[in-house]
């Protein structure tokens, strides 16, 4: 007895309450993490701050459950007892009370199972007829600039595709076109908004793509974009359209009808332009590649100048060679004709021609004096004086006209008369 005494003492430590309820819980955490169970809603209550308390049990056994506030979207059909639903939560410990609970993330009704059916049935439909076909998938653009979003104005989603598009791609511009994406009427809304972005418009200019998304939630909370009416909006969109539904592990119609399928709506906003950082990252390393290009374009564009140059300079040097070839067998030719003998000969007859062209005027000179001489000699002889020293006279009348015969004269007429020695006037009767 002693000795089991010692051993327990050895072994054992004694825990507090506390140390005991938070290894409890971390056991159960780590054990179980997150699970799906079902059963039967009783003991519901909700809190003033916006938590909600129920308990679910079935015919043997019953856990506390918690709905902390903003931990998921509200739901179309209040809690209340006696409900029989499906919940996905984690399993933790409420060390206050020291009692195990499910914190829930995910609620639905246990009767989903028609809506799977109901899904099922539409997709066979739908893919029979061909809107699920790949070939008929159009590629998205590169660089679109112009894009339309389909979604709720105050959701998660909307949130988060435009702060991460405002990051990779602030040059973007965005159309949202605002609807409810919960509840009846939704669908309608949606494919309205479907249709409205892909046909054109006056009030703004055409879009590159759409983008139809929400955020997660069960399936009954996206059941809207599993309506025939959305598939067929999408399926006649002249535009390529996104759809960004849910989680990654959430699947809906409109996702298999879409031209493209993103697994979250960031994802979505990813895929839609490539990052700016990485577009630079790019271009820089385009510009690298180009200048590389550009220095042996320019090598080898100098090595071709210096080969023209080396051309050039031989074939100038040809040229030379032949004008000089050219230049004397002319040179010998002008020597063979002697042009300075030419010139010498030239320039005797001009010394000839100056020294005839001085002596010209002497010789002109007395020749005209001579035959002045003869004239005045003759002059002496046939002139007017010399036939009046003879014992002639000639008469003329007041105007100076010299009177030829008696016809021009008549009586009481003054004429003037010019002798040898002299001149004189008279009166005809």
């Amino acid at each position: 007895m002693q000795l089991t005494r010692d051993l327990f003492q050895q072994t054992s430590k004694i825990l507090t309450v506390s140390e005991l309820t938070r290894s409890i819980r971390a056991a159960l955490e780590t054990r179980f993490g997150a699970v799906w169970v079902e059963g039967e809603i009783s003991n519901y209550r909700s809190h003033p701050n916006g938590n909600q308390y129920f308990t679910l049990k079935d015919s043997r056994a019953q856990i506390g459950c918690v709905i902390f506030r903003n931990a998921m979207p509200s739901l179309r059909t209040p809690l209340a007892d006696g409900a029989q639903v499906q919940v996905y939560g984690n399993v933790t410990v409420f060390e206050a009370r020291g009692q195990y609970q499910l914190s829930v993330q995910i609620l639905q009704p246990r009767g989903l199972g028609l809506l799977q059916a109901k899904f099922e049935a539409l997709k066979r439909k739908l893919e029979a007829e061909g809107l699920f076909d790949a070939a008929r998938k159009r590629v998205l653009p590169k660089f679109p600039r112009r894009i339309g979003i389909v979604t709720s104005p105050s959701g998660a989603a909307i949130r988060d595709i435009l702060n991460i598009l405002g990051r990779r791609a602030p040059w973007l511009q965005i159309l949202v076109d605002p609807v409810r994406v919960q509840g009846a009427g939704a669908a309608a809304e949606i494919a309205v908004a479907i249709r409205e972005l892909a046909t054109p418009n006056v009030n703004w200019a055409p879009l590159d793509l759409i983008v139809v998304t929400r955020g997660g939630g069960s399936i009954e909370d996206l059941w809207e974009f599993n309506e025939e009416i959305v598939a067929r909006a999408i399926f006649h969109s002249k535009i390529p359209i996104i759809s960004a539904v849910g989680h990654e592990i959430d699947f809906t119609i409109c996702d298999f009808v879409a031209d493209l399928r993103a697994p979250t709506p960031s994802a979505a906003a990813e895929l839609i332009v490539p990052d700016v950082v990485d577009l630079r990252r790019q271009l820089a390393a385009c510009a690298r590649v180009l200048g590389r290009e550009l220095l042996n374009r320019v090598h080898d564009a100098q090595q071709r100048l210096d080969h023209a140059h080396e051309t050039l300079h031989r074939c100038l040097a040809h040229k030379i060679d032949s004008y000089k070839r050219r230049t004397l067998h002319i040179a010998a030719a002008l020597q063979a004709h002697s042009p300075a003998r030419e010139l010498i000969i030239r320039r005797n007859r001009f010394v000839d021609l100056r020294r005839r062209f001085a002596d010209s005027p002497v010789r002109a000179l007395q020749n005209a004096r001579h035959r002045f001489d003869n004239a005045a000699a003759i002059l002496r002889v046939l002139g007017p004086d010399a036939t009046l020293r003879r014992g002639y006279s000639i008469t003329s009348d007041k105007a100076g006209k010299v009177i030829r015969t008696v016809a021009a004269v008549r009586s009481g007429m003054k004429i003037h008369s010019r002798v040898s020695d002299g001149e004189f006037g008279s009166e005809v009767f």
